[in-house]
C-alpha cells in the first residue's frame, strides 16, 4: 500500500493511493454514507454508476446502530453493504464537537449521551480503533478532539496536546489489532488529524508533531466549523508546507465545488461533505451553469434535464418538471434522483480536476469553473 504523486500543477496534486481494496485516484471526493447508506435511497450499486471511488461512514453512528459486532459477524462493512471499493471510517472524534452538549472529555476518552436514546457511550482512542477494526474499513481515522474554531487559545493548545497523545494510543492499538488472526482487514490504514483552530503557530506545531509519526495519511481537521472560507484557505496555506509531499492529504468536511477547487489549488487530495446529498434532498442541485433550486415554480413545465451537459442516468431519462413534481409530492424517488445527480456531478468534477492537473491547465480550469459555480440558475 503506497501513495504515488503522479504530477503537480502548481500546488495542485494528481496522485494515486493503493489500498487493499483497490486504487484511489486523487484528488477524490468521498461520498458520505453516515450509517452505511447514502441518504435518499442510493445503493452501493448506484454508487459505481455515479463514479464513486470511496464511501465514507461514521464510526459513532454505526456503533450506536446496528453495532460493530453485527457488522463484524456479517463479514465487515464491505460485505455488509456490498461494496468492493475503499471505505473510510471517521473516528467518532467529530461527535466530540457536534454533540458538545451531550459529552464529557477526559484524558482517557469521551463519554457521550447517545443522540438516539440517551444511553451512555464511552469512546477512547482504543475503543475507536476497536470499532473501526471490526468494521474492517480500508482507512481508519485517528480519534481526536475537534474544538470549536472560536475556542480560546489555551483550550485549543491543551486539546492539540491531548489529540497527539490520543494519536499515539491509536497507533499502538491499531498495530495490536492488525496482528490478530481474527481481524478481517489486517492491512487497515491509519490517518492522523491535525488541529489547532485558527491559530497559525498551533496549526504548524501540531502538524509538525503528527507528521513525525509514520502514518498512512494526514488530515486537516477543525475547519469548516464556522470560520469564513477565507480564514479556512489561509490556514491551509499556512500548514501545507509542513505536510509530507509523499502522503495523501485530507481536508475533512469540505465542501462546495468552489471550496474544492480552491483547496485542490492548495495541495489537498481528499475531500468529503454531506452537502451535495443533503442539498439534493431539498431540491438544490448543481449544474454546469451553476446551482438551481428545482422546487422553483419556473421549473414546473420544464422538460429539460437537470443539466443538459450531464450524462448521468438521471439527466438522460428525467425532466426538471418531473423531478420537481416528485419532490413537491413527497415521493422518495424525487430525493433519490436528485441525490444521484449531485453525487455524479461531484465525482465527475473530480475526474475533470484530475485531467486538468495532468494537462497542466488547472489554473485556467479553476478560474472558469469558479465563475460558473458562483452563479445560480
Amino acid at each position: 500500500m503506497s501513495f504515488i504523486l503522479i504530477t503537480c500543477d502548481g500546488r495542485a496534486r494528481r496522485g494515486e493511493l493503493e489500498t487493499v481494496h483497490g486504487k484511489i485516484q486523487t484528488p477524490v471526493f468521498m461520498n458520505v454514507g453516515t450509517s452505511a447508506a447514502i441518504k435518499g435511497g442510493v445503493s452501493t450499486l448506484d454508487l459505481k454508476n455515479l463514479k464513486c471511488q470511496v464511501e465514507l461512514s461514521n464510526t459513532y453512528h454505526l456503533h450506536v446502530r446496528p453495532g460493530e459486532d453485527v457488522i463484524y459477524k456479517l463479514g465487515g462493512i464491505h460485505k455488509f453493504f456490498n461494496w468492493d471499493r475503499p471505505v473510510l471510517t471517521d473516528s467518532g472524534g467529530y461527535q466530540v464537537f457536534s454533540l458538545a452538549n451531550l459529552r464529557n472529555i477526559s484524558e482517557e476518552g469521551v463519554t457521550f449521551a447517545s443522540h438516539f436514546d440517551g444511553a451512555r457511550i464511552f469512546m477512547s482512542p482504543e475503543v475507536s480503533m476497536q470499532i473501526q477494526s471490526k468494521l474492517a474499513s480500508t482507512i481508519a481515522m485517528a480519534f481526536d478532539e475537534c474544538p470549536s474554531s472560536v475556542a480560546d487559545r489555551s483550550y485549543i493548545k491543551n486539546s492539540c496536546d491531548r489529540t497527539l497523545r490520543w494519536l499515539i494510543r491509536c497507533m499502538d492499538e491499531m498495530k495490536r489489532l492488525n496482528s490478530l488472526p481474527e481481524t478481517i482487514n489486517n492491512k487497515q490504514m491509519l490517518f492522523g488529524i491535525g488541529q489547532g483552530g485558527i491559530y497559525e503557530d498551533l496549526r504548524i506545531e501540531h502538524m509538525q508533531r503528527i507528521t513525525e509519526l509514520d502514518l498512512d495519511g494526514y488530515a486537516i481537521g477543525g475547519l469548516a466549523v464556522g470560520e469564513s472560507n477565507q480564514v479556512m484557505y489561509h490556514i491551509i496555506d499556512v500548514i501545507e508546507p509542513f505536510m509530507p509531499k509523499d502522503k495523501p492529504r485530507y481536508l475533512m468536511g469540505v465542501g462546495t465545488p468552489i471550496n474544492i477547487l480552491e483547496c485542490v489549488d492548495r495541495g489537498v487530495d481528499f475531500f468529503d461533505c454531506v452537502m451535495p446529498s443533503r442539498n439534493a434532498r431539498h431540491g438544490n442541485v448543481f449544474t454546469s451553469a451553476g446551482q438551481l433550486n428545482i422546487m422553483n415554480e419556473k421549473f414546473k413545465y420544464d422538460s429539460r434535464p437537470i443539466d443538459e451537459e450531464c450524462s448521468c442516468e438521471v439527466c438522460s431519462n428525467y425532466s426538471r418538471g418531473y423531478i420537481r413534481h416528485l419532490l413537491k409530492s413527497g415521493e422518495i424517488l424525487g430525493m433519490r434522483l436528485s441525490v444521484m445527480h449531485n453525487l455524479y456531478f461531484y465525482n465527475n468534477l473530480m475526474e475533470e480536476i484530475r485531467a486538468a492537473i495532468e494537462s497542466g491547465c488547472f489554473s485556467e480550469y479553476k478560474k472558469e469553473k469558479s465563475a460558473v459555480f458562483s452563479q445560480r440558475v
